[in-house]
């Protein structure tokens, strides 16, 4: 089984941390409304919604992606780039206590769990304005004893990893080339998105279906053609946010 650990909109949200849309007045009901219904098609997909409380002081905490790493031997805690997020990794360590050991990135690493994107046994991690070599390294040494490589991967242009690439099937990455090398992954077969859709890279692989956010058609239709059921989500208010569709839940298999 599945578990997506997700968090609840914070009633603050519109003073959430911004580095490259401009600030929108964010409507917190209709952001809630779209939160709720993103959890119930994890839920239509199998896994079990595990949602925390909202938290009222950390405008971007329902974004408990960037908090943590979570694999199948432990979790690791991340330390956010933006320092305004550091308080938000406490109520998650809490929360993945119950479900994997953990261990923690220190200072002075810093890495997103947006900024790292896992491919079998690979872990990429973007190097960004939020993850840093420090961090790279450090997850590097943690993962060490479990046989994991880590690679640092330059991005551009775009907040993190998985604003510019995602995986989407087994063999298959849904990809902007402008945002990131593809020769800095794993060969795999390419889904590009449409030109005009640039920031329409970020997909949930959940199983074998994507969920996938409202408003990327032509780029959807690409991932269509390709054979791969498609579940299409609005999280339209919450992209005011800088949010992906990735952003808000961390999925990971029950082993209990």
């Amino acid at each position: 089984m599945l578990v997506a650990l997700t968090r609840e909109v914070s009633p603050n949200i519109g003073q959430c941390e911004l580095t490259y849309k401009q600030r929108e007045t964010i409507d917190v009901d209709i952001a809630r409304d779209q939160h709720n219904q993103y959890m119930e098609c994890l839920a239509d997909l199998g896994c079990r919604v595990h949602c925390l409380p909202a938290e009222p002081l950390l405008p971007d905490s329902v974004f408990v992606e960037d908090t943590c790493i979570v694999l199948d031997e432990l979790a690791i805690i991340t330390r956010p780039g933006a320092e305004s997020r550091r308080a938000e990794t406490s109520s998650v360590a809490e929360a993945l206590e119950a479900y994997r050991d953990l261990a923690f990135i220190e200072a002075p690493g810093t890495i997103d769990g947006g900024d790292v994107l896992r491919i079998g046994k690979t872990l990429y991690v973007g190097l960004s304005s939020r993850s840093n070599r420090a961090g790279v390294e450090q997850l590097r040494n943690l993962l060490a004893t479990y046989d994991y490589e880590v690679k640092g991967v330059p991005i551009r242009d775009c907040l993190h990893l998985k604003s510019a690439v995602t995986q989407v099937a087994s063999s298959s990455l849904l990809i902007n080339q402008t945002r990131v090398d593809p020769d800095d992954l794993k060969p795999m077969k390419l889904i590009e998105v449409d030109p005009s859709e640039p920031s329409g890279a970020n997909a949930l692989l959940v199983g074998d279906t994507v969920v996938y956010p409202l408003g990327f058609n032509r780029t959807r239709k690409r991932i269509e053609d390709a054979g791969i059921e498609v579940r299409v989500v609005d999280i339209s208010e919450l992209r005011k946010a800088e949010a992906g569709i990735t952003c808000c839940s961390v999925l990971f298999e029950f082993l209990g």
